[in-house]
């Protein structure tokens, strides 16, 4: 089985595009491999949210993402209208509560399109609610659990790991069975070659940065 380390945050494109693609390649190669979900939050509180939704010159960047996304069905708004970009650590606590109940998989695809596809605020402890509803979750449940600030430590952890341990300056970062790989095209095609051949990371391809998007 293949070990898949997917590091990523709700709100950058580029990992959303790059999760389909390789959720399809494994599908069409019938590789089995088992995805983790490592947090790394672009804007981390109490720093100041960026509207991404005004920023003519990353709107140019994220141009190179249409093509793929719409190859593989997604509906995206690149950027959404939701200003400012929302923080992400109440989403990824409600990564691991559905983590906990055997749901991340739908929860985190849930939590990705609400915000590219919905244009919602997935910063707000409603919207989170109502996908965790639709996730399969009980919804009460998942509220008190992120109200008491349950999962609040295990994200900042995990966000440190992200930062500190792996050194992750841009995502998504992906890693099979250890060993990282550039994605530089964003296509299903891609994720196959990858998975079929291998490939080491000689560089760095587009990807959302901690600092900006390039």
């Amino acid at each position: 089985m293949l070990n898949i380390l997917f590091v990523t945050d709700f709100v950058c494109p580029y990992c959303l595009v790059a999760k389909v693609a390789l959720e399809e390649a494994l599908k069409e190669t019938g590789i089995e491999a088992e995805i983790q979900v490592q947090p790394l939050e672009l804007t981390q509180e109490p720093k100041e949210r960026v509207d991404t939704y005004h920023d003519e010159e990353r709107k140019k960047r994220y141009q190179v993402l249409v093509a793929p996304a719409a190859a593989l069905g997604l509906d995206m708004k690149l950027p959404p209208a939701v200003c400012p970009r929302p923080y992400t650590r109440l989403a990824f606590e409600g990564l691991f509560f559905a983590e906990e109940k055997g749901k991340e998989a739908v929860y985190a695809d849930l939590a990705y399109r609400a915000y590219f596809e919905e244009e919602l605020d997935i910063g707000d402890l409603d919207v989170l609610c109502r996908l965790a509803q639709r996730a399969g979750l009980d919804a009460e449940e998942f509220r008190g659990a992120l109200t008491a600030g349950v999962y609040t430590q295990r994200v900042k952890e995990a966000v440190d790991y992200s930062r500190n341990e792996l050194k992750v300056s841009g995502i998504p970062s992906i890693y099979l069975n250890g060993e990282r790989i550039s994605v530089e095209k964003y296509t299903k095609e891609e994720m196959i070659q990858i998975l079929q051949e291998g490939q080491a990371a000689a560089g760095k391809g587009v990807c959302c940065g901690i600092d900006g998007c390039g």
